[in-house]
């Protein structure tokens, strides 16, 4: 029996010693993995868009809301301010020229009512930055606007994965 055990043992030990052991150096101080950049390609933009849109509106049925279908001219109005942030290097509602978020939905030709905008600046996914925009009041309130009918959401992405997200909501 002790034979048996002591091989069972010496079994163990060698497959322990070919499993895969985590790469040192993507183990920050605290003992738990680094973050990754999370980068995206042209090719996923209408996956994170389309990812989003069921995100936001699954939030808004269950906040008793109506949902939001995805909108042309939104989503180029957040998409040239999310540039603009980069270029800028700076998170705000307000572009290079001055420009204002009804500005910016007008110059893009939406003929509804600017309900808000949510802007970030981040290395996270787009559903961790909702989850962020969810837990402050103001952008979830943007979020959840029972007037809403429409939303646009856009990003710009900079080589170093800094991703500038803009998320447009109107009636």
């Amino acid at each position: 029996m002790n034979r048996i055990t002591s091989l069972l043992f010496v079994a163990m030990m060698a497959l322990v010693a070919c499993a895969p052991q985590p790469d040192s150096s993507r183990i920050g101080p605290d003992g738990n993995p680094l973050p990754t950049v999370y980068r995206i390609k042209a090719r996923d933009t209408a996956d994170i868009q389309f990812r989003m849109l069921d995100s936001v509106n699954a939030l808004r049925l269950a906040a008793g809301a109506s949902q939001v279908k995805l909108d042309a001219p939104l989503n180029a109005a957040a998409a040239t301010h999310s540039r603009d942030m980069a270029v800028q290097n700076r998170p705000w509602h307000f572009g290079s020229d001055g420009s204002s978020p009804i500005d910016r939905v007008r110059r893009v030709g939406y003929t509804g009512t600017l309900l808000g905008e949510n802007i970030s600046e981040t290395y996270e996914t787009e559903l961790e930055t909702l989850a962020a925009w969810m837990e402050l009041p103001q952008t979830r309130n943007v979020i959840l606007d029972t007037n809403a009918a429409n939303m646009g959401f856009a990003w710009f992405q900079e080589p170093n994965g800094k991703v500038w997200w803009t998320l447009v909501m109107g009636s």
